[in-house]
């Protein structure tokens, strides 16, 4: 261990200015063994910094593997405090297990660690499992910080004082320097005469040690004599003590009889003002009048007072008694009596409002207004601190009392909303025409789901038809407007009532934050069960205001499930009107029924209108070609275009288009590939035609409707028709100098094959005279002739698209002059001088080409 330690400090410690204090060879716990030295240094600089180094053996030469400075070292464990063991552990950036090779290896380092983080740490190191025998060594290590002393050396450093005597005992001593062993044998001849002195000095204080004896004899006499009188005091005192505990015990006594009674008295006075109920509250529970204000209200103070005398705070002895046990049954005779009382008289007064027989039936011109219950709230409201009593009094009665509530007036809002949706539904289609689409009233109310029955297939003409959606749309609109504006008052004035005087203000907050929980929770689980989630919420928001207005939903479910029925598009309005509506009681007090009839509605308008765009999609993707009409716009492009223009003017400045943006990228990626599909099907009409005439009207429609969601699908349709207006016009112009472009496409392959642009001429087939003979057959009058033919042709192609003629027309124009530019540059390059020149300019052409427009009938 030495010649390592001393190898080590030689070629690793010592080149880093480091000083070796302890070494342990170890291994990792629970791993092949792959031996390693542990060691702990310190730095040879103030401040003096302490470092734990892992080193490795590779083939005789020891490196450096890891290092840490042991202020990172959180903890030492010992593993076991009485048993030798090889192993602990070092907490550092994480734990590292070890097994020392022998247990005294590593007590060894443990001591130097401990002694480490004594002098120079604080103790910042914590030591657990560690043998008592290393934590000795802590007294040791203060004396040497205390005296200057480093732990771990042989030698202590000489005090100033010290080193002065053993200057002046040298500066005296002659032979100090010149012989140094007969120095050191004078010093011992002088200590042996000090210890001599010291022991003489001794055996002379024997005799004052004898005198000190005896004084300490005489001593412990007198002390004797004072214990003696002590315990004659003590006597006396004890004496005196019980005779003062006896007078402490009887004052105490005295003071509990005293505030037992003063207890008995307080307890008396409780009583006797908490069980004493007035006269007047007695008679007025008893025979007051229920049907006046003022009498109800003297009946509320009386219940409360009743109230606050039978729910007096009592203890298990108090009900013992006789008189409060008399009391209290009194009481409960009271409260029993007047609840009967009123009780009896509010079920009278429900019984009579609900058997209200409200307006008569509405007529097919009459309006659409719902009854106000106004005049039943007011009748009922005197009663509402009455009803809170009740509440807190006998909970199943006036849950009982809510039953004949909810049962008398959920009749009469039940009536009264079939009559009006009723009206409502007969507005929206009629009596016959209610017949036809198989609407039967009980059905509908019965079953929310009627919206998935077949939509019925009406056969119309164009205009008919359009004539008819146009109506129906007003309709739909006007009468779902005016539904939801006739339920909103109801159903909040209502609910203000119901919370009024059920005292439903904090049972409402509960049943809100439960249902949006609920909800929350199905909508997560299972997206796509609408119904059950729906009948759940609908259970959970606020079944005391659906126990009155449950119909609501019923019949607002279905009369939109008719007016989905009715007009394919009434979905778009049933989004608009019940988001406006939404929005508008968001924030309304009491409005939290009514928010959840028309969350629910919105839910299925949302259904009703993915289901209608998938009746679109099938519509476009199962197009077919019209056998007797002409190919021009297709049918279902035009149908697009009408559901688009309906649905950006009904859904303007409505919030969450999210679901409308991607129906419009689905139905326009449909419409783009029936387009191309049946393009290639279609044989009365060129492919380039069909294409150039649907994406152009595509493009232009998206271009004046300017949907930002559908900017990329407008580029894309300019795209498509672009290039086919492109190949439209190669295919219809051509080459409409046919005999000029074969004559130059001849001198561009002598010109190719290497002969010079100014010498074509002298070639026999391309000499000037082949040229003029060719020009001669191109006259002003023929090329405007071809022009007008053309123009015929393309406008009996074209003739629904009046824009796109001018566009594909300008388009020809164009491409004409280029086609005429390029031969007048041949003829420069190659026929240079010869003066030889078409018959006609390019203002000649555009004059042709504005005269065919303006002469030919559209």
């Amino acid at each position: 261990m030495t010649s390592i330690r001393n190898l080590l400090q030689r070629e690793i410690f010592t080149p880093k200015e480091e000083r070796l204090l302890g070494i342990v060879h170890v291994w990792k716990g629970g791993k092949k063994k792959k031996n390693s030295i542990l060691c702990a240094a310190v730095t040879s600089e103030l401040p003096v910094q302490i470092s734990l180094v892992k080193v490795k053996s590779d083939r005789g030469q020891y490196k450096q593997s890891t290092c840490w400075a042991m202020e990172d070292l959180m903890l030492v464990d010992g593993k076991d405090a009485v048993k030798d063991t090889a192993e602990f552990d070092f907490h550092l950036d994480k734990v590292y297990k070890w097994v020392a090779s022998s247990p005294s290896e590593k007590i060894a380092f443990m001591t130097c660690m401990w002694k480490l983080n004594q002098r120079y740490l604080q103790n910042k190191v914590k030591f657990i499992n560690i043998s008592p025998d290393i934590l000795q060594e802590t007294q040791v290590l203060e004396a040497e910080v205390g005296t200057g002393e480093p732990a771990g050396e042989g030698y202590q450093q000489l005090t100033v004082k010290e080193a002065a005597d053993i200057e002046l005992l040298m500066e005296r001593s002659e032979l100090a320097v010149s012989d140094a062993q007969v120095f050191a044998q004078t010093l011992s001849t002088d200590l042996q005469v000090l210890d001599k002195a010291n022991i003489m000095a001794i055996m002379e204080s024997e005799k004052q040690v004898s005198q000190l004896v005896q004084l300490i004899d005489e001593g412990l006499m007198e002390v004797l004599c004072l214990e003696n009188t002590l315990r004659v005091h003590d006597e006396l005192l004890r004496s005196v003590k019980e005779q003062m505990d006896s007078i402490h015990k009887s004052n105490y006594w005295l003071q509990v009889i005293d505030n037992n009674q003063k207890k008995l008295q307080r307890e008396v006075t409780y009583l006797a003002d908490s069980l004493t109920l007035n006269d007047e509250h007695v008679w007025a529970l008893n025979y007051g009048s229920l049907d006046t204000t003022e009498h109800v209200e003297a009946c509320s103070i009386a219940a409360q007072a009743l109230s606050r005398c039978a729910n007096t705070s009592l203890a298990p002895e108090h009900r013992k008694l006789q008189g409060v046990a008399e009391q209290l049954i009194k009481f409960e005779s009271l409260r029993q009596n007047f609840e009967k009382r009123f009780v009896s008289h509010l079920n009278k007064i429900i019984v009579l409002q609900g058997m209200d027989q409200g307006a008569a039936p509405h007529e097919d011109g009459a309006d659409l207004v719902l009854p106000q219950h106004t005049a039943f709230h007011q009748q009922l409201l005197p009663y509402v601190s009455l009803m809170g009593w009740l509440r807190n009094s006998n909970p199943v009665i006036f849950n009982e009392l809510y039953k004949v509530y909810a049962d008398n007036l959920g009749k009469l809002y039940e009536k009264q909303m079939k009559d009006v949706f009723d009206l409502a539904r007969f507005k929206v289609c009629g009596f016959k025409d209610s017949k036809r689409l198989g609407f039967q009233d009980s059905l509908d109310r019965a079953t929310p789901s009627s919206s998935n029955l077949p939509r019925p297939r009406l056969r119309f003409s164009t205009t008919d038809r359009t004539e008819v959606d146009m109506a129906r749309r007003v309709v739909v609109d006007k009468v779902l407007e005016l539904v939801l504006t006739e339920l909103e008052p109801v159903c909040i004035a209502e609910q203000e009532f119901l919370t009024s005087f059920f005292w439903l203000e904090e049972e409402e907050n509960k049943q809100n934050l439960f249902a949006e929980t609920t909800f929350n929770k199905r909508c997560s689980e299972a997206p796509g069960s609408y119904k059950s989630m729906y009948d759940e919420l609908e259970a959970v928001s606020d079944p005391w205001v659906s126990g009155v207005l449950g119909s609501v939903e019923l019949e607002l479910r279905s009369l939109v499930s008719l007016c989905d029925k009715v007009y394919l598009f009434s979905c778009l309005y049933v989004l608009k009107r019940t988001s406006q509506h939404l929005a508008i009681n968001q924030n309304t007090p009491c409005a939290s029924f009514l928010n959840a009839v028309l969350n629910h509605t919105l839910q299925l308008g949302k259904r009703n209108f993915q289901q209608c765009i998938e009746i679109l999609y099938q519509e476009i993707e199962n197009a077919k070609l019209p056998k007797k009409v002409k190919i021009g716009i297709l049918p279902f492009v035009t149908r697009l275009k009408d559901f688009v223009t309906l649905a950006e003017n009904v859904l303007e400045n409505t919030e969450g288009r999210g679901d409308v943006d991607k129906a419009y990228n689905k139905l326009f990626y449909a419409a783009f590939n029936s387009i191309e599909n049946m393009a290639l099907q279609t044989l009365k009409m060129p492919l380039n035609v069909v294409m150039m005439v649907n994406f152009h009207h595509i493009y232009t429609f998206l271009l004046e409707m300017k949907v930002p969601s559908l900017e990329t699908t407008r580029k894309e349709a300019k795209e498509k028709y672009s290039q086919h207006l492109e190949l439209f016009v190669t295919t219809y112009l051509g080459l409409p100098l046919e005999k000029l472009n074969e004559f130059f496409d001849g001198v561009k392959a002598c010109v190719a094959h290497g002969i010079k642009e100014e010498e074509v001429h002298f070639q026999l087939a391309y000499s000037k005279q082949e040229l003029r003979k060719v020009i001669e057959k191109y006259p002003g009058r023929e090329v405007r002739k071809a022009l007008e033919m053309l123009y015929r042709k393309i406008n009996r192609q074209l003739s629904e698209e009046n824009l796109l003629q001018q566009v594909v027309w300008r388009a020809m124009q164009e491409d004409f002059i280029r086609q005429y530019r390029v031969i007048e540059e041949l003829i420069e390059r190659c026929y240079p001088g010869s003066g030889i020149s078409l018959e006609f300019t390019v203002e000649d052409l555009l004059q042709y080409f504005s005269a065919v427009t303006c002469c030919s009938p559209r």
